[in-house]
């Protein structure tokens, strides 16, 4: 790990987090948003609504059981989210119930070739970056720049480790252990504010923001494409 194999078989179970637009979060997403140091009302209010039209088009990486996906539904009355996940997600997220407002794809690899060119407003995933190392965001980073529309925007979510440490890993959830053990043996790989953004220019993203601030423990990055 954390290997597309093991993505794959660790996430099976579909990752839930609630609903994050209430103002009173249930049980998991208030366990979530303690080791994060942040509000998922807050997140969604800050980093995603401000990109989002009622005609937007959105991609979403990783949506697991849509708790992201059912609210940004919510804003694009005349728009569309296609979702992105080695999952069938749609036994959890139902898109015939959306009129072809949301399609999901099930997918082995990050070559995102199973959606169109020059297509995507916007592009979202939260709790998937975290969990891959530099390869695989690299891949994910030049493969998902050519779909979306010149202009386009880009929020991920990512693990710090620069953050963790000033955070805490015991208050952060994260094994302490994982920092003497490489990458190739940790779900958490050793990623900054730093590789990420060079990564994203790397790949032909230009980098707005490195981390937008609103969590403790991890960072969002805010890219679009030229």
């Amino acid at each position: 790990m954390p290997t597309l194999q093991w993505l794959k078989e660790e996430f099976s179970y579909g990752y839930y987090s609630g609903n994050v637009l209430s103002v009173i979060p249930g049980l998991a997403r208030l366990k979530e948003e303690r080791l994060i140091g942040g509000s998922y009302r807050n997140i969604f209010k800050k980093a995603i609504f401000p990109y989002l039209e009622s005609n937007s088009v959105v991609l979403e990486l990783g949506p697991g059981k849509g708790s992201w996906t059912r609210a940004i539904l919510k804003y694009i009355h005349q728009g569309t989210i296609h979702t992105i996940d080695f999952q069938d997600v749609t036994k959890w997220l139902k898109p015939e119930r959306y009129n072809g407002k949301l399609a999901c794809h099930k997918v082995n690899v990050n070559s995102f070739s199973c959606i169109e060119n020059n297509f995507f407003d916007f592009f979202w995933s939260f709790g998937v970056l975290c969990h891959n190392n530099r390869k695989n965001i690299r891949e994910i980073f030049k493969n998902s720049l050519s779909k979306m529309k010149h202009g386009g925007v880009a929020i991920h979510q990512y693990g710090n480790w620069e953050k963790l440490n000033i955070y805490g890993w015991k208050k952060g959830g994260i094994p302490e252990k994982f920092q003497y053990l490489p990458d190739a043996d940790i779900w958490w790989p050793r990623n900054t504010d730093e590789i990420i953004s060079s990564l994203a220019e790397e790949t032909g993203w230009i980098v707005l923001n490195s981390d937008l601030g609103l969590v403790k423990r991890d960072s969002i990055i805010a890219m679009k494409r030229p």
